[in-house]
C-alpha cells in the first residue's frame, strides 16, 4: 500500500470515527429528550459537538436538537414559575434569548438554495410559530435586566426582540408594522447603550425609538450625547434644535444649543432661539438669562439692561442678571475712556461706576467664589470712585489670588 493511500485510508477512518461519535451524542440528547428530565445534558452534548469540529456547524439536524434542548428547558421552567415554584428568572428568561439565537441560526442554515436553486427551509414555520408566542418574554427579559441595572445584558434581550422583524425566519410577521411594543423596546435599548456609553449602539435603534412618543425627548437626548460622543457637531445640534423644536422649555435642549453657539460666536442664534422660547413662555428665567447674555455679546447693551432686570423681578437671588447689568456700565465707561478725554467724560464715567458698583457687589454676595470675575470688577469700580477702604480690601483679595 503506496504512503498516499494510506494517508487517504487513515483520514477515512478518522471521518468515520468522528460521524460515529457525532451520531452517538446526538442519538444519546435525543433519548434525554425522550426521557423528560436531563435537557442540560442534552444541551452540553450539541454545544461541544458544535465547538469541536467547524465542519458540524454546517449540519442543521445539531442545531435542531440543539433548539429542542433549549425549548424543553424553557418549557419545563414556564411550568414551575406557572406552578409558583421556585426558579431563577434570569435563567428563565437566558433561556428564551438562547432559544432564538439557535432557531435565527438554524433558519440560516435552512434557507440556503439547493442543487436548483431553491429555497425550502424546512423549520421556519413551525419554529416561528412557537417563538412568536414567545417573543415577548426577550422585552420582559429585557425589563428584568433594566430594573437589575445589567444594561448589557438588557440591550441583548431589547436588540433581540427589535431585529426579529428582519429575520427572514419571521417572514410574515411585520412586526415593525403590526408590533405596538417595538418603539418602547427601541426606547430602553438606546436607553441601555446611553448608560454603557456606547454612542453607535445608541443611534442603533434611535429611529424607531422616537415613535415612543412619551419619551421621545429623553430618546433625542441620548441620541445628542452619542452625537457629541462621536464628535459628530452637525447631528449634534440637529438634534438638539429637534429637541427644542418640539418641546423648547424642555431643560436639555436651549442651555446646550446656547452653549454651543456662543462659542462658536453666534449669539445672534441664541438670541433667536431665546426668543422663540420666550413666544411660549415669557417668564422662562432660563430664555431670559439666554437672551441677556446675548445681547450683551451683541453690544445691545440698553436690550440687555432690561432683559437681565425682568430676570430679577422673577428671581433676585440669580447672580447672572446683576453681572451683566453691571458689566454693560464697565463697558460703556471704558468705551469713554478709550476716547482719552477724562475731564470731558468725567462726570458721565462717575456716574456709571456708580451704577455699576450695586449691581457687581450684589454679584459679589451671590456667587462668593467667582472671585476671578467680580474681583477685578469692583477693583476698577471702588478706584475710579476714589473708595479708598474698599479699595484696599480688594486690592488684598487680588493680591492672593497670584
Amino acid at each position: 500500500m503506496t504512503i498516499k493511500r494510506i494517508c487517504i485510508f487513515i483520514c477515512c477512518l478518522f471521518l468515520t470515527m468522528a460521524v460515529m461519535a457525532q451520531k452517538k451524542e446526538m442519538t444519546q440528547a435525543r433519548t434525554y429528550l425522550k426521557s423528560g428530565k436531563d435537557f442540560d445534558k442534552a444541551e452540553l452534548l450539541m454545544t461541544t459537538l458544535l465547538a469541536k469540529d467547524s465542519v458540524n456547524r454546517q449540519n442543521k439536524k445539531i442545531y435542531d436538537i440543539w433548539y429542542e434542548t433549549v425549548r424543553m428547558q424553557y418549557e419545563a421552567a414556564n411550568e414551575k414559575l406557572y406552578l409558583k415554584q421556585k426558579y431563577d428568572t434570569a435563567q428563565f428568561f437566558g433561556l428564551v434569548h438562547r432559544m432564538f439565537q439557535v432557531a435565527e441560526t438554524l433558519d440560516s442554515l435552512d434557507a440556503r438554495p439547493d442543487t436548483k436553486g431553491r429555497v425550502r427551509p424546512d423549520y421556519r414555520e413551525r419554529h416561528a410559530a412557537y417563538l412568536d408566542q414567545v417573543r415577548r418574554n426577550l422585552y420582559f427579559g429585557g425589563a428584568y435586566q433594566v430594573r437589575k441595572s445589567r444594561y448589557d445584558e438588557a440591550f441583548g434581550f431589547f436588540s433581540a426582540y427589535i431585529d426579529a422583524a428582519r429575520q427572514p425566519l419571521f417572514t410574515g410577521y411585520e412586526y415593525e408594522q403590526n408590533d405596538t411594543l417595538m418603539p418602547s423596546a427601541a426606547y430602553w435599548a438606546t436607553y441601555c447603550a446611553y448608560r454603557l456609553e456606547h454612542a453607535d449602539s445608541v443611534l442603533r435603534y434611535h429611529h424607531l425609538a422616537l415613535r415612543d412618543s412619551s419619551r421621545r425627548e429623553y430618546t433625542l437626548q441620548y441620541v445628542s450625547e452619542a452625537y457629541l460622543r462621536l464628535h459628530n457637531d452637525t447631528a449634534y445640534v440637529n438634534m438638539l434644535r429637534i429637541g427644542f423644536d418640539s418641546n423648547p422649555e424642555h431643560p436639555y435642549f436651549f442651555p446646550r444649543l446656547a452653549d454651543y453657539y456662543t462659542a462658536a460666536g453666534r449669539s445672534d442664534c441664541v438670541l433667536q432661539l431665546a426668543d422663540r422660547g420666550l413666544a411660549v413662555n415669557g417668564q422662562n428665567q432660563i430664555f431670559l438669562l439666554g437672551k441677556s447674555l446675548a445681547l450683551l455679546s451683541l453690544e445691545r447693551y440698553d436690550e440687555c439692561v432690561d432683559t437681565s432686570e425682568r430676570l430679577i423681578a422673577l428671581n433676585d437671588t440669580l447672580p447672572e442678571p446683576y453681572f451683566m447689568i453691571a458689566t454693560v456700565n464697565l463697558n460703556k465707561a471704558l468705551e469713554l475712556e478709550q476716547l482719552k478725554e477724562p475731564r470731558k467724560y468725567r462726570t458721565e464715567l462717575t456716574k456709571l461706576y456708580t451704577q455699576a458698583r450695586p449691581y457687581m457687589e450684589a454679584y459679589r454676595k451671590l456667587a462668593p467664589d467667582r472671585v476671578q470675575r467680580w474681583a477685578p470688577a469692583l477693583y476698577r469700580i471702588y478706584l475710579n470712585l476714589n473708595m479708598g477702604k474698599q479699595f484696599e480690601e480688594i486690592d488684598r483679595v487680588l493680591k492672593k489670588m497670584k
